[in-house]
């Protein structure tokens, strides 16, 4: 049986023999890839995210689960959800094998057992209105087919995000979503290509749902949270544009009372 696309060998030879230049220029070279893979995979995409908005408008919420460099990059994902989109950091979960530990150090093994990732999603009173996405490069991971075929089993909608045709992981999701980006630059190394197509997803996924959502208005992030004085400065000339407010003062003391572009033109009404 031929080895699977993510674990196929590379093809560049001798990379330690390799100038800087022609590292980088290599790496960039298959890293011009991903996007047109990801391209492919937009109806699939499209599937899992119009189902996902659903839920989400019903009162669902939105959780990850991965392991390694595909667990951190749904962590990393939900993260940014709330400062950019004023929501709850309830509304978009990302849970990790391993325990929060697993963001920054290997947990041995964590990704091997087929019923823990159900145990951590059951810690957060997980129900039928919630969606649930396996993020799983190789498309085989037992912590993420696990939970995603308990979760079937419970009636919560599921989503799948792997880099493998035909990946075991798009069997036990509702809506798979395979961006078979080809072998790595370091044979093995998923960090790189299908990192970077699992990262460029969940950009699609999230930014697309909190748009869904209402969270965005024309093109602004009228929800972001004011959490630095970049961010502040933004929502002042928001706010200044949207309102017609002349006063870079008049328009950022308005702002800070009331903790948003939204809620500040809300105000005006």
């Amino acid at each position: 049986m031929n080895a699977r696309t993510t674990e196929q060998d590379s093809r560049y030879r001798h990379l330690e023999k390799m100038s800087v230049l022609e590292l980088l220029e290599n790496i960039n070279r298959e890293d011009r890839i991903v996007p047109e893979a990801v391209a492919k995979s937009i109806p699939q995409i499209t599937a899992l995210v119009e189902a996902a908005a659903d839920r989400m408008l019903a009162g669902g919420r939105l959780f990850y689960i991965g392991a390694g460099t595909s667990g951190r990059l749904g962590v990393v994902d939900a993260s940014e959800c709330p400062p950019t989109f004023g929501v709850s950091p309830d509304l978009v979960i990302g849970v990790i094998a391993g325990g929060k530990g697993a963001m920054f150090n290997a947990v041995e093994f964590a990704e091997d057992d087929k019923e823990q990732a159900w145990k951590d999603l059951s810690a957060f009173d997980i129900n039928e209105k919630d969606t649930v996405i396996g993020i799983a490069a190789s498309g085989t991971t037992p912590y993420v087919i696990g939970g995603l075929t308990a979760c079937r089993a419970n009636n919560i909608l599921t989503g799948s995000i792997s880099c493998n045709a035909n990946a075991p992981v798009s069997a036990a999701a509702d809506h798979a979503v395979e961006v078979v980006v080809g072998p790595e630059f370091v044979t093995g190394s998923t960090r790189m290509k299908s990192g970077t197509a699992q990262k460029l997803v969940l950009n699609m996924i999230s930014t697309s749902l909190m748009i869904q959502l209402g969270r965005v208005e024309d093109n602004k992030m009228v929800n972001m949270q004011l959490t630095n004085d970049k961010l502040i400065d933004r929502g002042v000339k928001m706010l200044m544009d949207k309102a017609s407010i002349q006063s870079y003062e008049s328009a950022k003391d308005l702002l800070i009372k009331h903790g948003s572009v939204k809620k500040a033109m809300e105000s005006l009404k």
